[in-house]
C-alpha cells in the first residue's frame, strides 16, 4: 500500500497576556540578543507581546528582527488574543489569520491545514523553531494552554528551515520561565459535557538566582458532538532556564501529553451532508459513522530538548537549538468512506480498520550570528547548520467488508472483523542543512536580505511485508532574496523571492519513492506599523508555483499522484490593532487564484478539492479600564469562508458559510471569569469535502465557561 507523506493521507482511511494581568507577562526571560554588558532585547521575540500588536519575530529570519523590517508576510498570535478567544485547538488558534485554512473542520486527532491554498499539515507546524513531522498517522498536536505565542509565516521558509511546503510555517512558542514569580490556575467547562483544570506556575528559584521555572499542566475530559466520541487530554510541560551571567542562557524545555479520542465522522458522503440524499434527508451532525466501540485513538507524545545561548561579544553570539520528540499512536476505527451501496441512499458500506505507527524525531539547530559594519554598510550576518532524523514505524491493517450503517436505523455494537496487514513499513528520513543569510542595511531605510541554503536528504523505505528496500537523496540548494523600504511614520513597501523543496518521506502505491516538491514565489507587500506600536497591518500580493504536486489518484484511492504543477496567485491582508486602552482587533482577508496548471489532462485548470478561495474574518474585544465596570469585556467575532470543491473535477459545490463569535470576560483582583461562545447561530455547514464520500461537518455551537485566578 502507499506510504502517505502529508496531511491529506489522512483521507486513505481517516481524518486525521494581557498587560494588566499578571506581572509575570511583563517579565519573561530574554534568549535573545544578550550581550556581554548584560543587556536583553526589549521585545523578545519568543515572550509576550504587548496586547495584540507584536513588534518583533524571529521565525521568519531566526534574527530578532522588527516586523516592519521583515520583507515577507508574518501574523504573531499572542497570549492575550488567546485568551480572549479560548480557542479549543490550534486550528482554532489561527482561524483569524490571514491565509489560513482549517482543511478538515473539528478534529480532536490532529490540526489538518493549509496556507495560501497549499497543505501544510505534514511539514508546517514547528515547536520554538525545530520541525515537528507528520506523516502518515503520526502526527503531533499542540496545546494551546502551553503557548505563549503563535507565529504564522506564509510563504517558502526553506531558505532557513529545509524542507517544507510552499504556503509557509506556523511555529508554536512554548511558555518559558519568568524572572517574576507567578501562579495561575483555572477551571471550566461547556459543550459536550466537557470540564478542564489547568495551571501555570513559574518564578525565579529560591535558592539561587541564576536558576528560573515554570511548569504548565492541563487535564479535559468530556465528549465531542459526535455520539459516543470522547475527547480527554493530559498535559504537563516542566521548564528550566539557567543564566549565569548576562550573555550566557540555557533553557531546558519538556513536555508529555496524552489524548484518548476518536475520529469525528470524517467520511460523510456529499449527498446527506452538503445536499439533501435521495429521500431528502440529511445526516445528523451527531451520528456516530462508524462504532463507539470500535472507535478509538490514543496518542501518548513527548518532547525534551533544549535552547542554549551564548554572546561572546557585542558582535558574535551562538545559539543551538536541540529537541528528541517521539509520538505513538492507536487508531481503529470503521472506515465510511465509500459512499452509499443503496439506491436509496440509506446504507453506509464499512471496513474495519487498525493503525499503530510510532515516530521518532531528532532535531539540532546552531546558529553563528554576527553584528557589524563593513564600513559601508551594516550587517546582521547569520551562519547555520541543522540536522534533522526522523524515523517511522507504521503498521496498517484493514478488514474486507465490516457490518453497514443504516442512517435511518443506526446500530452500534457490531460484531469486529479481524483485520490484516497491507502496510508494515520502517521509515527513515534525514535532513543535513548549512544556510546563510545577510541582512543589510544599504541605508537607513533600505534593507536587503539575502539568503542560500544546501540541502542533503536521504529517504529509506524499508517494507516488511513486500520484503523491499528503497533508497531515494536528495540534495536541493534554496535562495532568497528581499528588499524592505522604511518610510516615516511605519509605512515599508517589501519584495522578495524565494524557493523552497520538499522531499517527500515515502512511496507510491507502487512501491517507488516521490520526488521531492518544488517550486518558488514572488511576493510584493506593504506593512503599516507606527511607533507607537497600537497598528499593525499587512497587505500582500503574491504568486506561488509548486512542482511535483501529490494529489490522489483518481482511479485508486490508496495511492497518490505527482501529478506535476500547481499555481496559486494571490491577495492578502492582515490588521491588528490595539486602538486604545480598551479596545482590540484582529482581521483578515484572503483572495487568491489556485489551479493546476500541469497534470492530467482532465484535471488542468481544476481548483483541488477543499480549497476556498476567498476568506474573510475580524474579531473585536472591548474591555472597560476605568471606573465601576472596570474589568468587564465583551467580544465578538465573525469568520467567512468561500465556497470550494467537493471532486477533483469541480462538479460538485461546497457551499461557503459564515459563523459568529462571541465572548463575555470580567478581571478583578486576580479573578477573571469567562463566557466563549464559537459559533453562536449553531450553522449548520460542511467545512469541506475531499472527495464526494469524504465530507466533514464544521463544528456544532459551542460554549466554554471558565474561571481563573493570577498571583
Amino acid at each position: 500500500m502507499v506510504m502517505v507523506t502529508d496531511g491529506h493521507a489522512q483521507n486513505m482511511v481517516a481524518q486525521q497576556r494581557p498587560v494588566t494581568t499578571s506581572a509575570s507577562a511583563e517579565a519573561a526571560v530574554s534568549l535573545e540578543t544578550l550581550s556581554v554588558t548584560g543587556q536583553s532585547s526589549h521585545d523578545d521575540p519568543r515572550g509576550p507581546i504587548d496586547g495584540y500588536v507584536a513588534r518583533r519575530a524571529a521565525t521568519a529570519t531566526k534574527t530578532n528582527t522588527p516586523l516592519n523590517e521583515t520583507p515577507q508576510s508574518i501574523t504573531v498570535i499572542g497570549r492575550k488574543q488567546l485568551d480572549d478567544l479560548r480557542p479549543h485547538t490550534v486550528s482554532d488558534a489561527i482561524a483569524y489569520t490571514a491565509g489560513v485554512y482549517s482543511t478538515h473542520g473539528p478534529a480532536t486527532v490532529g490540526d489538518f491545514f493549509s496556507i495560501r491554498g497549499f497543505d501544510a499539515t505534514g511539514t508546517g507546524v514547528y515547536k520554538d523553531g525545530l520541525q515537528l513531522l507528520g506523516y502518515s498517522f503520526s502526527g503531533f498536536q499542540g496545546e494551546n494552554f502551553g503557548l505563549e505565542r503563535i507565529d504564522v509565516l506564509r510563504g517558502p521558509a526553506a531558505v532557513l528551515f529545509g524542507q517544507g511546503g510552499p504556503g509557509g510555517i506556523i511555529n508554536l512558542i512554548t511558555k518559558r520561565p519568568t524572572e517574576v514569580p507567578f501562579g495561575h490556575v483555572e477551571a471550566g467547562g461547556g459543550s459536550f459535557g466537557q470540564k478542564y483544570l489547568a495551571f501555570d506556575l513559574g518564578g525565579p528559584s529560591s535558592t539561587d538566582p541564576h536558576w528560573f521555572y515554570r511548569v504548565t499542566g492541563l487535564g479535559r475530559q468530556g465528549g465531542t458532538q459526535v455520539d459516543g466520541v470522547d475527547d480527554n487530554r493530559g498535559y504537563i510541560a516542566p521548564a528550566i532556564t539557567y543564566k549565569p551571567d548576562g550573555a550566557t542562557s540555557f533553557t531546558l524545555l519538556a513536555g508529555f501529553q496524552y489524548d484518548d479520542t476518536g475520529r469525528l465522522s470524517p467520511f460523510l458522503p456529499y449527498y446527506g451532508t452538503v445536499r439533501p440524499q435521495a429521500l431528502g434527508l440529511r445526516i445528523p451532525r451527531s451520528y456516530n459513522i462508524a462504532d463507539p466501540k470500535l472507535d478509538t485513538f490514543r496518542r501518548t507524545q513527548f518532547h525534551v530538548g533544549y535552547e542554549f545561548e551564548h554572546a561572546f561579544n557585542d558582535t558574535f553570539t551562538f545559539r543551538q537549538n536541540l529537541r528528541y520528540s517521539q509520538v505513538e499512536s492507536l487508531d481503529t476505527l470503521l472506515f465510511s468512506g465509500q459512499g452509499y451501496s443503496d439506491a436509496r441512499q440509506t446504507i453506509i458500506p464499512r471496513a474495519r480498520y487498525r493503525l499503530t505507527s510510532q515516530a521518532r524525531l531528532f532535531n539540532v539547530d546552531n546558529q553563528l550570528v554576527a553584528r557589524f559594519n563593513d564600513g559601508f554598510f551594516a550587517h546582521t550576518f547569520l551562519v547555520g547548520l541543522d540536522y534533522k532524523q526522523y524515523q517511522l514505524h507504521d503498521t496498517q491493517a484493514g478488514s474486507g467488508p465490516a457490518t453497514s450503517f443504516d442512517i435511518l436505523a443506526p446500530r452500534y455494537g457490531v460484531p469486529a472483523p479481524p483485520v490484516f496487514p497491507y502496510l508494515v513499513n520502517r521509515d527513515a528520513f534525514q535532513q543535513i542543512g548549512l544556510y546563510a543569510q545577510d541582512q543589510i542595511d544599504l541605508t537607513d531605510r533600505l534593507k536587503l536580505v539575502v539568503g542560500g541554503r544546501g540541502d542533503f536528504t536521504t529517504n529509506d523505505v524499508d517494507d516488511k511485508l513486500r520484503a523491499t528496500r528503497t533508497r531515494q537523496e536528495a540534495n536541493v540548494a534554496t535562495q532568497r532574496y528581499a528588499l524592505i523600504y522604511n518610510f516615516d511614520h511605519g509605512l515599508a513597501p517589501y519584495l522578495s523571492y524565494s524557493t523552497f523543496f520538499n522531499p517527500q518521506v515515502g512511496t507510491n502505491f507502487g512501491g517507488t519513492p516521490f520526488k521531492p516538491v518544488t517550486g518558488d514565489q514572488y511576493e510584493a507587500g506593504l506593512k503599516y506599523q507606527p511607533p507607537d506600536n497600537r497598528f499593525s497591518a499587512t497587505f500582500a500580493l503574491f504568486d506561488l508555483t509548486q512542482s511535483n504536486t501529490l494529489t490522489a489518484d483518481p482511479t485508486n484511492p490508496f495511492n497518490q499522484l505527482q501529478i506535476g504543477e500547481t499555481r496559486s496567485k494571490g491577495f492578502e491582508t492582515q490588521i491588528v490593532a490595539n486602538i486604545n486602552r480598551e479596545l482590540s482587533l484582529v482581521g483578515s482577508f484572503t483572495a487568491f487564484d489556485i489551479a493546476i496548471t500541469r497534470g492530467l489532462d482532465s484535471q488542468i485548470g481544476k481548483i483541488p478539492v477543499a480549497t476556498p478561495s476567498t476568506l474573510t474574518s475580524v474579531f473585536a474585544d472591548y474591555t472597560i479600564a476605568t471606573g465601576s465596570f472596570a474589568g468587564f469585556g465583551v467580544g465578538a467575532g465573525l469568520r467567512y469562508v468561500g465556497n470550494s470543491y467537493a471532486d477533483a473535477f469541480n462538479t460538485l459545490k461546497v457551499p461557503e458559510y459564515v459563523l459568529f463569535d462571541s465572548a463575555i470576560h470580567y478581571a478583578r483582583d486576580g479573578w477573571r471569569f469567562a463566557l466563549n461562545v464559537s459559533n453562536m447561530a449553531d450553522r449548520r455547514y460542511v467545512g469541506s469535502c475531499s472527495s464526494i464520500s469524504s465530507c466533514n461537518y464544521g463544528e456544532e455551537r459551542r460554549f466554554t465557561a471558565s474561571v481563573g485566578y493570577r498571583w
